[in-house]
């Protein structure tokens, strides 16, 4: 009699017209697909100082915990806004390490690059009114209230016109906070623009 019931409900789940097909996936897992001359992307926030960010463009994971390329404080992602190829990554820690090396990364970006930030545990003790500044000028609305321990993801560009519309925050607040000193993760998804020639 289990065998029977398992079977019914197996038949109802998986209805033979659609046994052993699988269901189209969109890029980076995102719930829609994006149009043509638009790139998918995923940027995840870490999860307090436990759980590491991620950063998914064009159905590439470009950083991650299983990538072990990611660490305390920003987290970015380089790429070129016309082909979609990954140029760079790098994290910077913004609690005790040295912002000079943040700024020097931020100044050295080219027009027509697409810029993918992720914090992880605090991205903002050491953050200075130039970085700011530089995050601002790549489409940030939110920069220059990003405080200790706040989660922030962010999609801009070097030569955005106006501010970015891809962008996530989530203030550290005890009163809010899912984990003890930390608010919940940031997941954002959508799609950008590719850059015309």
């Amino acid at each position: 009699m289990l065998a029977t019931v398992g079977r019914r409900f197996g038949e109802l789940a998986a209805p033979s017209s659609l046994a052993g097909q699988q269901l189209p996936q969109n890029k980076c897992g995102n719930q829609r697909s994006c149009p043509t001359k638009h790139f998918a992307f995923k940027i995840i926030s870490g999860a307090a100082n436990v759980v590491g960010p991620s950063i998914c463009f064009n159905d590439e994971v470009l950083m991650s915990n299983v990538k072990n390329n990611i660490g305390r404080g920003l987290n970015i992602a380089l790429v070129n806004g016309t082909s979609g190829k990954l140029l760079k990554t790098a994290s910077f820690d913004m609690y005790s390490g040295d912002v000079q090396q943040l700024e020097t990364f931020l100044q050295e970006i080219k027009d027509g690059t697409v810029i993918l930030v992720a914090t992880y545990d605090d991205a903002a003790t050491k953050m200075n009114g130039k970085t700011r500044k530089l995050f601002s000028e790549l489409g940030s609305s939110y920069v220059n209230h990003l405080g200790f321990r706040d989660n922030w993801v962010f999609l801009g560009a070097k030569g955005l016109q106006g501010k970015s519309p891809f962008e996530e925050h989530i203030k550290n607040d005890q009163k809010t906070n899912k984990y003890d000193g930390w608010p919940e993760l940031l997941e954002m998804e959508g799609c950008a623009p590719r850059k015309q020639d």
